[in-house]
């Protein structure tokens, strides 16, 4: 049996890169840019008004309550007009190309006007209300690095240079396995000795915030079924995550099945609660990547977050955040085991507070679907209220 810090380590040595591959700019929301992204043109690529007004060369002002005769209109999206009398304005809308030969713009605001002309009622300096051609980025230069994860503002920055499709890091096909001849379907009604599925549903919602698609399959507790099954599973998957049948029970056939068809175990059971018989393992054929996590809900739930969302992180070439959060009350850890709290955090004086859930164990779903992540605790360690602890969070709850 393995620390924490070493499972980890462990899983993180056995990322991958599965490539890039092309997508369309609409569908490339949350995905990881795969490309360097450079400014096609200058921004703006011209002098542009950032008001409605009137546009005027600086230099022909001579006096107060001075009076410029209407020239023409400026539109956004027209061609550049040109000022070519000293007596004359061009009216000109916000985004519009300001007029060859004016240098400033007046908003509407800080005139008056008879319909033919307009006289400047407030003082004026030159160049006020331009937005300057290559003021924000010069044509050639880098936008957006590769390894960032694409969201809202990137998708902006992306159709403005043209982008329609993106070059991405490419995600792991995913299947999603319980196991368990006490499990049944989510609309049906379970025997007494019977429940319903859980892991697999949470697995797959915890997938699609990553853009990942996954394959729910199941796995009956009989030896043959189950090794005919995942020899199929191994072919076509990068990685299988699985819940169940990985600890010491007569019906926890999984390890074997593994080791008989040829998946490399990595490590098995780890000095952790929750989720301690944890199995990591790769069958080096197929470079098929094996999670197989504990059955009970809050094990697996946890689990992935240690562990194959950092995995995930990694193989794609981006970062897990690190979190650190105050303890708002104390905790005593007697075991020599790693162990991962549920709590809700809350935000008091500018910092986060984490208050523990109570819970009946790995099993309490309740308690889970009130937690905002876990704290980490150390085997043997004594955390007082105010302490800063490890925080890994598993829902986005606004305040981190």
């Amino acid at each position: 049996m393995i620390s924490f810090k070493d499972a980890l380590q462990n899983v993180l040595n056995h990322s991958q890169d599965f490539g890039n591959e092309s997508v369309e700019l609409t569908k490339s929301h949350g995905r990881i840019l795969a490309e360097t992204i450079m400014a096609d043109r200058d921004f703006p690529p011209f002098d542009r008004s950032t008001k409605d007004g009137i546009a005027i060369r600086f230099d022909d002002i001579n006096g107060q309550n001075q009076s410029f005769s209407i020239a023409g209109v400026a539109q956004a999206g027209s061609p550049q007009l040109i000022l070519d009398d000293e007596t004359s304005c061009i009216e000109v809308m916000t985004g519009a190309i300001v007029p060859q030969n004016a240098d400033t713009v007046i908003m509407y605001e800080h005139t008056s006007s008879n319909g033919e002309a307009f006289t400047i009622n407030e003082s004026v300096k030159k160049g006020q209300n331009i937005h300057y051609q290559a003021s924000d980025v010069s044509k050639g230069e880098v936008l957006l690095e590769p390894g960032i994860k694409i969201t809202a503002a990137e998708i902006g920055v992306l159709a403005t240079v043209g982008k329609a499709i993106v070059s991405v890091k490419k995600l792991p096909k995913v299947a999603v396995i319980s196991t368990g001849n006490e499990l049944v379907d989510v609309d049906k009604t379970p025997l007494p000795f019977q429940i319903r599925k859980s892991n697999s549903h949470s697995l797959v919602s915890l997938l699609e915030n990553e853009n990942i698609q996954g394959d729910i399959h199941h796995l009956v507790d009989e030896p043959s079924a189950i090794k005919q099954r995942l020899e199929l599973l191994i072919q076509e998957y990068d990685v299988l995550l699985l819940s169940g049948g990985v600890s010491k029970g007569k019906y926890d056939f999984l390890p074997e099945a593994f080791d008989s068809l040829g998946v490399e175990k990595v490590f098995h059971k780890v000095l952790q609660r929750p989720g301690k018989p944890f199995w990591f393992g790769k069958h080096p054929k197929h470079n098929t990547t094996v999670f197989s996590f504990p059955g009970n809900p809050v094990s697996t739930f946890v689990n992935y977050h240690l562990y194959f969302k950092p995995w995930l992180n990694k193989t794609l070439g981006t970062d897990t955040s690190q979190f650190a959060v105050f303890l708002d009350d104390s905790y005593s850890n007697d075991t020599d085991l790693t162990l991962f709290v549920g709590v809700e955090l809350k935000l008091k004086a500018g910092n986060l507070l984490a208050k523990t859930i109570s819970s009946t164990g790995s099993g309490d779903l309740l308690a889970l679907a009130k937690a905002d992540g876990f704290v980490q605790l150390l085997p043997k360690e004594e955390v007082s209220k105010g302490s800063l602890v490890p925080f890994i969070p598993t829902r986005n709850n606004g305040v981190v």
